[in-house]
């Protein structure tokens, strides 16, 4: 971890517990059936009830704990508000649940989120228009996965419904720039791209914290990726240009990731995140510099470690998003070979 941050608390709640951040704040973490196998929820207090912010993956065991919080955690008193920063299954994956779990009289809670991440996971799950398994198996397959590789990422059948059972109909929107009140405070909505669609995070200047999703992390940089839908995006600099906004919260924020423990530090954790994908792009250019190379054979220059399959889904997209920044910047070629694959090459 960076040694300019530091974090209040050592450790995470334990599973079914909480650990008290602020006046009205509330820190619980569920499990993840991953190597990345936690994710970071946030309870607050808001008028006659509890707002949530992101739900957990939606599978038996996590709605199980939520079972415990309603109970113990939120002393009995209902979920009336459901915040969502992005549409992904750890997210976005119990949000409907939790909707019909407090229906009111009107109905199921309306969840609030971006549109574009609503209609992002609709998409995926449906698997329709670019989003469809034979698209994707297509453009991996382009940028250099063998088929066996597709077989196990692209060609595994549909994940995201196992982790989102059940999708939001419809949304309270949020978008970036708003303001929204939660637990009697202003929340300045704070925009982040190149991760997904959308993405958005929470910042309250009045008690200097800051929802930031998967956008801050404090020890991991987030999944930045390239899918068919935009094939010849840049996502890297819209990450990178994203981050800037944080610059401009208070130096003493306490920052609530998603993953890792809630930090301080916003200013040096930025700084490091700029550096690490300077460096990234810096050893793609050396690993080219002998000719050029498909996004998959430039996987173990970003990801030094062995990648199990669901890793590797995320890798492949990820430096598809490196190379896209090289070529875009004008620093890489982008070739298109008689073999149907795209290579991209140190530009003279």
């Amino acid at each position: 971890m960076n040694a300019a941050l530091t974090f209040p608390h050592d450790a995470p709640p334990a599973p079914g517990e909480f650990t008290d951040l602020a006046p009205g704040i509330k820190w619980i973490r569920m499990p993840l059936p991953f190597a990345l196998d936690h994710i970071n929820l946030w309870l607050i207090e808001d008028e006659d009830g509890w707002a949530v912010v992101d739900t957990g993956f939606g599978v038996e065991a996590t709605r199980a704990l939520w079972e415990k919080h309603f109970v113990e955690t939120m002393g009995g008193k209902p979920i009336t508000r459901i915040i969502c920063t992005h549409y992904h299954p750890d997210h976005l994956g119990n949000a409907q649940w939790l909707a019909e779990r407090f229906a009111t009289r009107e109905g199921p809670l309306v969840v609030e989120m971006s549109l574009m991440e609503l209609l992002a996971a609709h998409s995926v799950a449906e698997g329709s228009g670019t989003y469809q398994r034979t698209t994707l198996a297509k453009f991996f397959h382009s940028h250099g996965l063998t088929q066996e590789q597709v077989d196990v990422t692209a060609n595994r059948g549909n994940t995201y419904s196992g982790g989102v059972p059940t999708r939001p109909p419809s949304c309270q929107r949020i978008s970036p720039g708003d303001t929204v009140e939660i637990g009697g405070k202003f929340w300045s909505v704070i925009g982040g791209y190149g991760h997904t669609t959308e993405h958005l995070s929470f910042y309250c200047e009045e008690i200097k914290v800051l929802i930031s999703g998967d956008m801050l992390l404090p020890k991991i940089s987030t999944n930045i990726s390239v899918w068919p839908v935009t094939p010849l995006a840049d996502p890297v600099s819209d990450y990178v240009n994203s981050l800037q906004a944080y610059k401009y919260c208070e130096p003493d924020t306490l920052v609530l990731p998603s993953h890792g423990l809630p930090f301080r530090g916003i200013a040096a954790r930025v700084e490091a995140l700029e550096t690490h994908h300077e460096d990234r792009m810096n050893d793609l250019y050396g690993a080219v510099a002998d000719g050029p190379k498909t996004a998959a054979e430039l996987i173990p220059t970003l990801f030094r470690r062995k990648l199990d399959n669901h890793q590797l889904f995320f890798a492949i997209v990820e430096a598809v998003a490196h190379v896209n920044h090289g070529w875009r910047i004008g620093r890489l070629t982008r070739d298109v070979g008689e073999d149907g694959l795209i290579r991209f090459g140190l530009l003279a």
